[in-house]
């Protein structure tokens, strides 16, 4: 029996497990391998001893329709970028991708499938540098991977923002207020601009464009002179205004660092409120809701298709590919092609245009 090592990497998002499972129960039916998982992202494969699970029929039964990872997953212990203590006390970071493609060969892995978004696929690239044959998955709600149409998770995240946003219309509606929803997003705004149209949004602030205060006054005081009464907006974590930074605090330990992003719905509403805003103004920050919770449908049939086109990949020995949706088709497509800037909204965007023609601002 051949094996294959599964792992999860970066966020959690909706429809890791139907990757899983699909993987497993195709491994199966073809009656030449066995699936394992690292627990944890790698970090499972680089403890002593090592952290993995059998993966079967019956342990992945019916985790299609759950949230999360069964393998659990992580943001750290990149190894490209690996903290090791230094003999004087100091911290370095090193590539120790050597080290992790050796120890997997060593474990008798035939192939490793890295289901993780673009951090997770340069280290899938920098594995296959290293001789180790891999195939990557693609997963980030935020939708920002190159080389895909489509990431899963992305769906269920949409439809969590929008059916918080319908919420906060309503209320906002009620009391006459300025309400905000920040959304997840750091370098892409696709779902706060998905929320958007599909909530009614009044104003759309995105990473890819940089808002203007007084243009977000402007269209507030325009709703509320024409007897609207109220206004709702969408904001990406990572929006930021004009010649300004990004809203976030530096996470971690001494050995690992990195940007925290979050609180720019808060920082918008001091701003507001300082310009004069006519009416009150309240915040809402999603967070990591719209991570967790039962797979939509579609994000469950998507990643179900990934996972069987992994193991099609893997079986086959096509190896260096990153399985991905293109053109309403699965298919897959070298990991260079995934390694090259985030996925962002184009000023042409069709979606971005629709948004403009019915009258959201993006602040510009």
């Amino acid at each position: 029996m051949k094996k294959i090592l599964v792992s999860t990497g970066g966020g959690d998002c909706p429809g890791l497990n139907a990757v899983i499972r699909a993987i497993t129960r195709s491994a199966r039916r073809s009656g030449n391998w066995e699936v394992w998982g690292s627990m944890e992202a790698l970090n499972g494969v680089m403890q002593d001893p090592p952290d993995l699970m059998q993966l079967t029929e019956a342990n992945t039964a019916g985790i299609h329709i759950k949230g999360g990872t069964m393998l659990k997953t992580t943001n750290l212990g990149n190894p490209l970028e690996y903290p090791v203590q230094q003999p004087d006390g100091s911290w370095k970071k090193m590539d120790i991708t050597p080290s992790v493609a050796e120890r997997i060969r060593s474990l008798g892995f035939d192939v490793l499938i890295n289901i993780g978004g673009d951090g997770s696929q340069r280290i899938s690239q920098a594995l296959w540098e290293n001789g180790l044959p891999v195939i990557g998955v693609p997963k980030t709600i935020d939708n920002d991977l190159h080389a895909t149409d489509l990431t899963f998770g992305f769906t269920t995240a949409v439809q969590i923002a929008t059916d918080s946003f319908d919420k906060l219309v309503t209320t906002a509606e009620s009391h006459h207020r300025v309400m905000i929803m920040e959304v997840m997003g750091r370098d892409a705004g696709w779902i706060a601009l998905h929320t958007a149209i599909a909530g009614g949004a009044e104003i759309c602030l995105i990473p890819e464009i940089p808002f203007d205060l007084d243009k977000i006054m402007e269209t507030i005081r325009e709703r509320y002179e024409h007897g609207k009464g109220f206004v709702n907006i969408v904001i990406a974590e990572g929006a930021k205004p004009k010649g300004g930074k990004v809203v976030g605090v530096r996470s971690g330990n001494h050995a690992e660092e990195h940007i925290k992003l979050g609180g720019v719905a808060n920082y918008l509403r001091v701003l507001l409120e300082e310009a004069g805003c006519p009416a009150q103004v309240r915040a809402t920050i999603l967070g990591h809701v719209q991570r967790g919770g039962t797979p939509v449908a579609f994000d469950r049939i998507l990643a179900t298709a990934m996972g069987a086109k992994a193991f099609e990949l893997a079986d086959a020995e096509s190896w260096g590919r990153m399985v991905a949706f293109k053109n309403n088709t699965v298919t897959s497509v070298a990991f260079h092609e995934v390694a090259k800037e985030p996925k962002l909204l184009s000023p042409d965007h069709y979606l971005l245009l629709v948004a403009k023609s019915i009258g959201i601002s993006f602040g510009d």
